[in-house]
């Protein structure tokens, strides 16, 4: 069983770092979860790089990905 992994990101609205928990088993996944300090709507795409590392990035809903 694979254990989530606790990633800090910047909230692209807000500018805050908050830790979310990503399912290192799924990579290569996009959703939108909402930002624990300012509310709003961030869209991650979650990417598994050639060594193995987890890469995550954040936009904002006006911001194209």
């Amino acid at each position: 069983m694979n254990q989530l992994a606790e990633k800090s990101i910047g909230c692209p609205y807000c500018g805050e770092v908050i830790k979310v928990l990503i399912d290192p088993s799924d990579s290569d996944q996009q959703y939108i979860e909402d930002c624990q300090v300012c509310c709003k709507p961030i869209n991650f795409l979650i990417s598994e790089s050639v060594n193995g590392e987890l890469s995550v990035n954040v936009y904002s809903d006006d911001d194209a990905f």
